[in-house]
């Protein structure tokens, strides 16, 4: 135990030096801010005992007090109220600025990496888990910013106290001084004790954000399998997990709180009781003891600042040992020195044996495919589930990189674009569509500068212009969270005119118009075939009439190629691909 309360002690100190690297600035001027409370505080204490000394016995001695006296003494209390409050207003000031720059580095950080760790790296890690790092641990790992000014300029002032103290009377100074590493022993316990419990609540935020969040995007389907009680029930569970822990929590903060108030008002009662015999007996004056008395009253709430600090701690490193992991994650996405071909025109694409499999995967998901497409070409990738399809299309426009063989965009392997060149060349639609909050022209444009003939071009293309066209407000229109007023087809056209009115020279679409009728999809794919520089193509299709459309398919079987050709040649060559093109021809027809 006394080994893992000093790596305690040693980590958070640590971190409250990991926090004034990150903001020496803010932090010194805080500091100044709180030193000169500190100093003022420590000279009201001294002043308030002069006063009674020289200005309040004599006039109860003499029966009156002279006005010159009397000035002075409000003059001197004034002054020193005034530059306490200047040094409270720095301190509060400068040391939210440190900690809310602290909170927003950090942030910023961890959202760098969030963008530049790829998709395999997110697979692994939940999304409400992430949320939670972005958000409560960041704040968690700077909470104790805002008294650590404070305690620091305490510090000071208990420096500055106990040389007055000492010299003003040594007895009554030790006798005092005394309660300070009684607060200080009192805080390192309750460090130890506090740290395991606001880790273990630290973790079940995360872990109920996570199940909120899981709950709240598959909203759809828990309404529709009825599954509300059982997601009541598994929120409840942890939630009531939670409240236990935070009640923990709470137990041992209200053990140690009144603990540590106590401590110091116990010590200037012990100082009273003592000086009151020392000022009888004449070794000391009413006026020093009222100094002495009055100081361990004003040192109570500085201390106690220390204590905040030493309490923050312990969910200060829980937060942060939490946001540690993704600052230090590896494997981002490394860019070529290369840029991009400048062609008019689709792209030529080729893939040499190229490999994939996912962590901890008892076999690749894609092993040795090669095939090409020439510039401006159409193929469909056809296969039964789990054939590694969308992993392929993510590797067409680099989401994930291939464990073997290259993907080449006009003969130069993608990872050895710079960064950006990839995503300039090659855009994506996904089956699963996803639409922003906003306007159909921003959903559409994401804040490039496109203009609106360039907008409606884009939308003619994906066969959207006429419903937009009927929408309360055409462009200005918001459509809701996720796209939650228009139908699934509708959000897969308008995901298509976005990625469309980029003019990629490869577009890769993946069953991305699935929700389509057949009809509009056939309008969709000549539209982009009759464009003036048409895109090369790549869709991955399960339906006979898309897959007609095409000028080649590709077979995709276990993760390999084994099969090309046009769709007739296939259909008549390969038994697996006749039977999965003819099911699903069956199951249109039964609907």
């Amino acid at each position: 135990m006394p080994r893992r309360r000093d790596a305690v002690v040693r980590r958070g100190l640590r971190h409250v030096g990991r926090a004034i690297a990150g903001q020496p600035r803010m932090f010194t001027l805080a500091l100044l801010g709180s030193s000169l409370y500190a100093a003022m505080t420590v000279a009201s204490a001294f002043v308030i005992g002069a006063v009674t000394q020289r200005v309040v016995l004599p006039a109860f001695a003499q029966g009156h007090a002279r006005a010159a006296t009397l000035t002075l003494a409000v003059v001197a209390i004034v002054g020193v109220a005034v530059l306490k409050i200047v040094g409270i207003l720095g301190r509060r000031l400068f040391a939210g600025i440190m900690g809310y720059r602290l909170q927003a580095d950090t942030r910023r950080r961890v959202t760098g990496q969030y963008l530049r760790l790829p998709l395999s790296w997110h697979a692994r890690h939940p999304t409400g888990q992430l949320l939670s790092n972005a958000n409560s641990d960041v704040e968690s790992a700077w909470f104790f910013v805002s008294p650590l000014p404070f305690a620091c300029g305490a510090l000071v002032m208990i420096g500055i106290t106990t040389v007055a103290l000492l010299l003003t009377d040594p007895l009554l100074a030790v006798v005092g001084l005394v309660v300070f590493p009684l607060v200080f022993v009192t805080n390192i316990v309750y460090s130890q004790v506090m740290s395991p419990r606001v880790q273990r609540a630290q973790q079940l935020r995360a872990e109920v954000s996570e199940i909120a969040h899981e709950s709240f995007d598959a909203g759809l389907v828990v309404k529709t399998l009825g599954r509300e009680a059982d997601e009541t029930r598994r929120f409840a569970v942890r939630a009531d997990e939670l409240r236990d822990g935070l009640v923990a929590v709470g137990r041992v903060r209200g053990l140690f709180d009144p603990l540590m108030e106590a401590l110091p008002s116990l010590g200037t009662l012990v100082v009273l009781l003592i000086g009151a015999g020392r000022v009888a007996g004449g070794a000391t004056t009413a006026g020093d003891l009222i100094s002495i008395a009055y100081l361990f009253t004003l040192l109570a709430l500085p201390v106690r600042a220390i204590g905040w600090v030493l309490a923050d701690l312990p969910r200060a490193l829980a937060g942060y040992d939490r946001v540690t992991p993704v600052l230090d994650a590896t494997g981002e996405t490394a860019y070529g020195p290369e840029p991009a071909p400048t062609r008019d025109g689709g792209a030529a694409l080729a893939l040499t044996r190229v490999g994939y499999a996912f962590d901890g995967a008892t076999r690749p998901t894609l092993s040795g495919v090669t095939f090409d497409v020439p510039a401006g070409g159409t193929v469909a990738v056809v296969g039964p589930t789990g054939s590694g399809k969308s992993t392929l299309a993510g590797l067409l426009v680099r989401l994930v990189d291939p464990a073997t063989g290259a993907v080449l965009l006009d003969g130069v392997d993608l990872r050895r674009l710079r960064e950006g060149e990839a995503s300039g060349q090659a855009a994506f639609v996904a089956q699963g569509t996803f639409l922003f909050d906003d306007t159909v022209r921003d959903n559409v444009t994401l804040g490039g500068g496109y203009d609106d003939d360039e907008v409606w071009a884009a939308l003619r293309t994906a066969a959207a212009d006429d419903f937009v066209g009927r929408l309360p407000d055409g462009l200005d229109t918001r459509i809701g969270e996720r796209g939650a007023t228009l139908s699934g087809g509708q959000r897969q056209r308008l995901a298509l005119a976005r990625a469309v009115i980029r003019r990629p020279r490869l577009l890769v679409l993946d069953d991305a118009t699935s929700a389509v009728d057949p009809a509009v999809e056939a309008r969709i794919l000549d539209a982009l075939r009759a464009a003036e520089s048409p895109s090369t193509v790549v869709v991955v299709a399960y339906r006979q009439a898309t897959i007609a459309l095409a000028d080649e398919v590709v077979w995709l079987e276990n993760g390999r190629v084994l099969a090309r050709g046009s769709h007739d040649e296939l259909l008549a060559d390969v038994p697996g691909y006749a039977a999965l093109v003819r099911a699903y021809q069956q199951a249109e027809v039964a609907a």
